[in-house]
């Protein structure tokens, strides 16, 4: 399970929110695995006076937030990042200058999921890698 917030201006998501969507996915799905038909998103735009930022970004900045189950090593979660800055910088020509991750994890029994704690949840795709 993987929920992804981004932070954005708003005219930066009017010209490149679907583009930055599919590469936020693609690399979900090419990092942790997470399946294809699981796309949880959420985009919040910004007005210019309430998202602050440092003058050596532009005006694509963009803060990606993803919440994910606790369970993936070290080197699964430097790949999905890595896998972010590659797949935006190519799909949405945004520059890695301008794209800041953070991965918050959380154990399973803190999410509910369909009426379920997510510990009791099966899951279709593996968290544990």
């Amino acid at each position: 399970m993987a929920q992804v917030k981004v932070f954005a201006l708003r005219e930066t998501l009017e010209a490149k929110g679907e583009v930055l969507s599919d590469a936020i996915h693609d690399s979900l799905v090419q990092a942790i695995g997470l399946p294809k038909e699981k796309r949880f998103q959420r985009f919040i735009p910004l007005e210019k006076k309430y998202f602050q930022f440092p003058a050596d970004r532009s005006s694509q900045y963009t803060i990606i937030e993803i919440s994910m189950f606790i369970g993936r090593t070290r080197d699964t979660k430097k790949n999905l990042i890595r896998a972010l800055y590659r797949n935006i910088g190519i799909q949405a020509g945004i520059e890695k200058q301008n794209v800041e991750v953070t991965i918050f994890e959380s154990p399973k029994e803190n999410w509910g999921i369909r009426g379920l704690p997510g510990d009791e949840l099966e899951l279709d795709y593996t968290v544990e890698q």
